[in-house]
């Protein structure tokens, strides 16, 4: 495309919608389905490939530009996931209260996830105690990395200026 000629997209942007609300979730219409879904919490691209494939969607098309149907079709599927997943990709597996297994999407994942950690720290267990303590939980390394204070090491610019400063003294 040259620089003289103008584009005319005011026709094709007529019909597309910038954002498609899902729950609490805006996902951005000008993407992909299947990218625009990876984005809202708890979905991936392997997740969002299974909701546009159970939605009879294409999962190429730009999600703003789906008809009405389309889009409650992909909402329906993703409100009722854990009907459309196998129970080994559910991102919630035997729930510590219900024991059911369930995948939870959108702004429900964080409330989740900071309930469990509290109810980790309220009992005390080991990743409770990791934590509270706000080290690593994970079996990380800690010897050398995720150091929160000061300087790591030897300063080796402070010594030098000291050492300056020293020999500035001494000529005088």
């Amino acid at each position: 495309m040259s620089a003289e000629e103008p584009q005319d997209d005011s026709a094709e942007d007529d019909d597309l919608r910038y954002f498609v609300r899902i729950g609490q979730t805006d996902l951005d219409g000008t993407k992909s389905v299947e990218r625009s879904l990876s984005d809202m919490d708890g979905i991936g691209k392997r997740t969002a490939r299974i909701v546009a494939d159970a939605a009879d969607v294409d999962r190429m098309a730009t999600f703003g530009r789906l008809d009405d149907d389309d889009i409650d079709a992909v909402i329906e599927v993703v409100e009722s996931l854990e009907d459309h997943i196998p129970a080994w990709m559910a991102n919630r597996q035997r729930d510590f209260y219900t024991g059911e297994t369930s995948h939870i999407v959108g702004s429900d994942l964080g409330q989740k996830r900071t309930h469990d950690i509290n109810r980790m720290k309220m009992i005390n267990c080991y990743k409770g105690v990791r934590h509270k303590r706000g080290q690593k939980v994970r079996g990380q390394r800690t010897k050398s990395t995720g150091r929160s204070e000061g300087t790591i090491g030897v300063n080796v610019e402070a010594i030098k200026e000291d050492m300056a400063e020293e020999a500035a003294g001494e000529d005088e």
